[in-house]
């Protein structure tokens, strides 16, 4: 019982620093307008964690993400390096950024079962499903595919023809 009270405590205390990060953030980038980082707000890894702010590209606005590689060289100022280094620098992201995607898919046993054509809150929801209906039904996540996966493609079908 103390634990389950201790882990409720944290949940809510975790609760109450995201909603707090969230409205700093708010305050820090409201005079932020148009394509370009935003500030984030988070906390140091490790013990004795620290706040820390930085510049970051908010995926959660996407009318102030770049469209091409040539306004991300802009917007990132990769553009200033001299010589090679912003080249350098861009591939190191891009690998980092690539191996990262790899891992996260190949870490999700269900992602090998979404198509790479499905919009990303549709892929989202079918994961969800998949993982629900094989806890519920104590049945494999293949098993919950088989079943799951061919109305989603029979729904997105029916929307190609409208």
């Amino acid at each position: 019982m103390t634990q389950e009270l201790n882990d409720k405590e944290k949940a809510k205390a975790a609760k109450a620093r995201s909603e707090a990060t969230a409205a700093k953030e708010v305050v820090l980038n409201k005079d932020r307008t148009g394509k370009g980082t935003r500030v984030a707000v988070s906390m140091t890894r490790g013990k004795g964690s620290q706040e820390v702010q930085y510049e970051a590209f908010d995926t959660n606005q996407a009318d102030t993400l770049p469209k091409d590689l040539a306004e991300f060289m802009t917007l990132s100022g990769l553009d200033k390096l001299s010589g090679t280094e912003g080249e350098a620098k861009l591939i190191s992201w891009a690998i980092d950024g690539f191996n990262s995607d790899a891992y996260a898919v190949a870490s999700d046993p269900i992602a090998e079962f979404v198509e790479p054509n499905w919009p990303d809150d549709l892929a989202a929801r079918f994961k969800l499903a998949v993982r629900n209906y094989a806890a519920a039904t104590s049945s494999t996540v293949e098993d919950a595919v088989a079943v799951i996966k061919p109305g989603i493609v029979a729904y997105l079908a029916g929307q190609e023809k409208k």
